[in-house]
């Protein structure tokens, strides 16, 4: 069986400002934890936050990378991360093909 390295992850967490989500997206793949990422358009969150019902306009980030990056890509995001308690949810993936794979292992590892 392939390794944790051989399989592909997305990585969702979100943020209330434009710029910033575009820092963590293009900051992730610079520092190769990530092979690629997407800032989603600006969505409305509800949610609890202290006792009551909040919300807020966010954008949503997912992070394209391998299951062996994750704790090094969280770590990473939430040392820069705005949020208290920033949502961070790890979402298998299945049938990614083979060369897809490759770019991924390849880019999250110097693109060796």
């Amino acid at each position: 069986m392939a390794g944790s390295e051989n399989r592909i992850v997305i990585v969702q967490t979100t943020v209330d400002d434009e710029s910033k989500a575009y820092g963590l997206a293009r900051g992730a793949v610079e520092a190769r934890l990530s092979a690629g990422a997407h800032v989603d358009a600006r969505m409305t969150a509800f949610y609890w936050w202290k006792g009551e019902v909040q919300h807020e306009r966010e954008y949503r980030i997912s992070f394209k990378t391998t299951e062996d990056r994750v704790e090094q890509l969280r770590q990473w995001v939430h040392a820069d991360h705005p949020y208290e308690v920033p949502q961070w949810i790890v979402l298998p993936t299945a049938g990614a093909s083979e060369a897809y794979l490759a770019w991924a292992q390849a880019e999250t590892r110097g693109g060796a």
